[in-house]
């Protein structure tokens, strides 16, 4: 079994930048990735990494959010800059064995799931 404990979020202005933090504790994981889930809307891919250090991104995130790991920790974190409106939802940390690349994008490749944090972006 695999705990998963995020950090960070909150309020920002658009434009502005905050942190995300995940730790995963009870066994080494393969993958880790986030997703965000605002209000009516289905939960969507954010950004993953795996062991290998390969990085994943959405389009509409790629050049403002960045993503990293450190496998001695077991850990990821999500730094998000030049933030918007739209990026506004409860963030949520995944870790998992997705076996391709499209499975990566899925909320159904990943086992585990962190109990998710807000992202606020105001106008």
């Amino acid at each position: 079994q695999v705990q998963l404990v995020e950090s960070g979020g909150g309020l920002v202005q658009a434009g502005g930048s905050l942190r995300l933090s995940c730790a995963a504790s009870g066994r080494t994981v393969w993958a880790m990735g986030w997703f965000r889930q605002a209000p009516g809307k289905e939960r969507e891919f954010v950004a993953a990494t795996r062991w290998s250090g390969d990085t994943y991104y959405s389009d509409s995130v790629k050049g403002r959010f960045t993503i990293s790991r450190d496998n001695a920790k077991n850990s990821v974190r999500l730094q998000m800059d030049d933030l918007k409106p739209e990026d506004t939802a409860v963030y949520y940390c995944a870790a998992g064995r997705p076996t391709t690349a499209q499975t990566l994008e899925l909320p159904g490749g990943y086992a585990y799931w962190g109990q998710g944090t807000q992202v606020t972006v105001s106008s």
